[in-house]
């Protein structure tokens, strides 16, 4: 009974953590760019957001969850008490700024709080682990930023037909999606890609597959243009919005159900990974449906005023880090993803257009939540040792 106590207790705390991702970074940032181009409304923004987050975090939420899980410390596991602090410390911080209408980093504050609390408990620092997620926080602002401003770019040039320009863009997402892993088509406990999964073990095959869901893409998206051009955009703004999502779904919730793995273990508690990846992606579109709409709101006109051409922009390079994040099992925070792509297109227009200031304060806001994060974590668990 205890250990089904412990287990309930530390389950609500990811809940809770779950409701505050789903209200803030992924909940938020997949349709900012769209809304922002006035593609859909933020209501209906906030309602697609949950679904999809839901069909992520079921589908291909395993890798990040046990890398949180897992792969944060050296030599110990979190206890129940040092996982249910790290989750409620770093899901305030995020609720916070989600009230303040601030998008915190989620992946900051839930990677500091599960390591500071780790370090109160004896564990040694995974510093393999550490690099590879140091290198992904600070790569992801410069490519995405980059890849977004450069495609922009590319979209205003007076020489490049759109009619030509964006299908090629939807070609090259086509792609992506060929690769990308889904629990669907992997085997038992695994994952596997469309192009494996219709290819084989082929390398040949597997091109041939990518290259025709590259061009089933492209030309399905020329078709819908030469209809109406205008709308042609729209509809692929929104099914970039879709993926973003989806993927959101897919890493996101790693970071509220992480710290309930070792616990689980520790206590005996079987619970299938599927279940549990579903009960997260249930606190997701929670949050989505309850909060997001004031982080909708303030991504898509706060931070820069961007048109349908350089929304595409800015999703394209969202979608392919935040897949390439949970190809690698690297906790990730969509707004660092969403946001830096963001500045990027919208720096791409003559006439600016970037809040410097807004920019400034979230900067600011992703360090410290890091920071606070893990001496919150460290300093909660250390006391609550020492009273208990």
């Amino acid at each position: 009974m205890a250990a089904v106590a412990t287990v309930v207790v530390a389950g609500a705390a990811s809940l809770f953590m779950a409701w505050a991702i789903g209200a803030g970074s992924s909940g938020s940032t997949p349709f900012a760019p769209a809304v922002g181009a006035n593609a859909i409304s933020v209501l209906r923004a906030g309602l697609l957001v949950g679904i999809l987050g839901l069909l992520g975090a079921t589908l291909q939420g395993a890798n990040v969850t046990e890398a949180v899980g897992r792969d944060l410390l050296v030599g110990t596991t979190l206890s129940a008490g040092a996982a249910t602090a790290a989750l409620f410390i770093a899901a305030a911080l995020v609720a916070v700024g989600v009230f303040a209408g601030y998008p915190i980093a989620t992946a900051f504050t839930v990677t500091g709080a599960v390591v500071g609390a780790g370090l109160a408990i004896g564990g040694a620092p995974a510093w393999g682990k550490y690099g590879e997620i140091l290198a992904v926080w600070t790569l992801t602002p410069f490519v995405g930023s980059g890849v977004a401003y450069a495609t922009a770019r590319l979209l205003r040039h007076d020489d490049v037909a759109e009619r030509v320009a964006i299908p090629a863009l939807a070609g090259l997402v086509g792609a992506i999606v060929a690769n990308v892993e889904f629990v669907l088509f992997g085997p038992p406990g695994g994952t596997g890609t469309v192009a494996a999964a219709v290819g084989g073990d082929a390398a040949g095959a597997r091109a041939a597959v990518t290259l025709s869901v590259a061009g089933a893409a492209a030309a399905a998206l020329a078709t819908d243009m030469r209809h109406d051009e205008a709308a042609g955009q729209r509809h692929f703004l929104l099914a970039l919005g879709a993926l973003v999502a989806f993927s959101a779904g897919g890493s996101q919730v790693g970071l509220a159900l992480g710290p309930l793995l070792p616990l689980l273990d520790a206590t005996g508690v079987e619970v299938p990974l599927v279940a549990l990846l579903f009960g997260g992606g249930v606190g997701l579109l929670a949050g989505s449906w309850t909060a997001a709409p004031r982080m909708i709101k303030a991504i898509a006109r706060d931070y820069s005023s961007l048109g349908p051409r350089r929304s595409i922009a800015a999703l394209i390079p969202a979608f392919a880090i935040a897949q390439t994040a949970i190809l690698l099992g690297v906790p990730i925070s969509f707004n660092e993803i969403v946001v830096s792509a963001v500045i990027g297109a919208g720096a791409a227009a003559d006439t600016g257009g970037v809040s410097g200031r807004k920019i400034g304060y979230t900067l600011v806001a992703w360090l410290g939540s890091l920071l606070a994060a893990g001496v919150l974590g460290y300093v909660v668990y250390t006391a609550g040792a020492l009273v208990v």
